[in-house]
């Protein structure tokens, strides 16, 4: 039923303005047949996009039947990890996973906005660079089934650290016996409704229950019931990038005034100025176009120290993530890549950076939640190279007062594009001042998902 998302990473393809993937000549299936292709080259229509909010939200889809993908991408935090301060199951900005006790080492990255990565490539740009792919280290690229968000969907289930089960089977398993319903909230048909009966053809391991309630090897299935399984993994993969791509609502006071609709305050264009200028902020996430992604989907190491909360030191004390390198180090077409990319993280999208319930609530920003607030961010990017390193005993308050601590990975720092910018606190108050206006939700988009909390 996907056979025409898998032939889309073959097709052609071109990076508009906002950075946005373009396939050409998509094949599309009858199940999706006469649905619009966005810009991310998902088939979006709302019944899709009801069904993937609905396995978005399956606590049953985790080991413990505890997590949820929403446990850690919630719309109240810009479809990023909640409430970091209050919540039991999270420590430096990192979350439990369904395994009590047992956590990753990054924070959740946004899920909005996600769908609009390129495919992972190699760009003969500026010397070269790797651009586009989903995780903060690009390992969801989009090869699979032509979308990185929709790559990036199957990576949770299955890991040990977050939702935790064995084996792709008994995702399908489990959402075999699910009941989704229609977009009026009818029925219990939804997934058949939109990929076909072929789920039910399956035949799964005798006693597949219990085998999915614990931990254990990949589980052994005959290749075509694997084959069968994968194809419906991947369905419910794109349902789930489908419903992401429904995130994409460009529903802040920036896009207001874009159309007509508000006003900057004079701070905020005084920041958006200098967002594009003096701060050089536009140079990687870009500001360009009518609903611009800000961002240009590339890699860079700003030199962001490590989060001394972060509990991945409690297991591997010695602990550097690599980010990009790493992830390119594990593939031989590109491991002669990997020491020159060491360090380097994904540009986010800045779109819904400062989006929280309430404005007292705390929220934690990079890829390891290190800063604390985004006037921590800009003060670091300012002052990077202008204070002096930290000394082993400094304390967290000195950050950014008389001292940086010295970046995780040396290598590979961006030592052009900020540390020592000459921005006065004027100005970084300007700055932030902007960033806040690209929260979606200052007037209305009606979300092409319905029923969303």
């Amino acid at each position: 039923m996907i056979q025409w998302f898998r032939k889309s990473v073959a097709l052609s393809a071109q990076l508009t303005c906002t950075g946005v993937l373009v396939l050409a000549a998509l094949q599309v299936t009858p199940a999706v047949a006469g649905m619009p292709i966005k810009g991310s080259g998902l088939p979006f229509s709302e019944d899709l996009a009801h069904l993937g909010d609905q396995i978005f939200d399956d606590k049953n889809l985790s080991v413990g039947r505890n997590q949820a993908c929403n446990t850690c991408h919630s719309s109240a935090w810009g479809f990023t990890g909640p409430a970091p301060t209050t919540n039991p199951k999270v420590r430096g900005g990192v979350y439990e996973g369904s395994i009590p006790g047992r956590f990753g080492d990054r924070k959740p990255p946004s899920s909005a906005y996600s769908t609009l990565p390129p495919v992972f490539m190699w760009m003969q740009k500026a010397g070269g660079m790797f651009v586009g792919g989903n995780f903060f280290d690009g390992r969801a690229t989009g090869e699979k089934l032509g979308n990185p968000a929709a790559d990036q969907a199957q990576g949770p289930f299955l890991n040990p650290v977050e939702q935790g089960l064995r084996d792709s089977a008994c995702v399908v398993y489990r959402v075999s016996k699910a009941c989704y319903t229609d977009l009026n909230g009818q029925g219990c048909g939804q997934y058949r409704a939109m990929w076909g009966s072929a789920i039910d053809a399956i035949v799964f391991p005798q006693g597949i229950d219990a085998l999915c309630e614990a931990e254990g090897p990949r589980l052994d299935i005959d290749p075509v019931n694997r084959g069968m399984i994968e194809q419906q993994y991947d369905n419910i993969a794109i349902s789930i990038a489908v419903y992401e791509e429904s995130h994409n609502l460009f529903s802040s006071k920036f896009d207001a005034a874009r159309l007509g609709l508000a006003k900057l305050t004079a701070q905020e264009q005084r920041g958006f100025a200098l967002f594009q200028g003096k701060g050089k902020c536009a140079n990687c996430h870009t500001s360009s176009g009518q609903r611009p992604a800000f961002t240009d989907h590339t890699y860079d190491n700003v030199g962001v120290p490590k989060n001394p909360d972060n509990p991945i030191y409690d297991i591997k004390p010695d602990f550097v993530d690599e980010g990009l390198g790493g992830f390119l180090a594990s593939r031989s077409e590109w491991a002669g890549f990997a020491e020159a990319e060491k360090g380097k993280m994904r540009v986010p999208t800045l779109r819904n950076v400062d989006l929280r319930p309430n404005p007292i609530d705390k929220k934690l920003f990079m890829h390891n939640s290190v800063f604390q607030s985004l006037e921590e961010v800009v003060r670091f990017y300012n002052t990077r190279d202008v204070l002096p390193r930290c000394e082993p005993a400094a304390q967290r308050t000195d950050w950014g007062v008389v001292c940086w601590p010295a970046p995780e990975v040396e290598a590979n720092v961006n030592m052009t594009e900020l540390g020592s910018l000459g921005l006065t606190p004027t100005e970084e108050a300007d700055l932030v001042a902007f960033m806040k206006t690209l929260s979606d939700g200052y007037f209305e988009r009606i979300p092409r998902a319905k029923g969303k909390k």
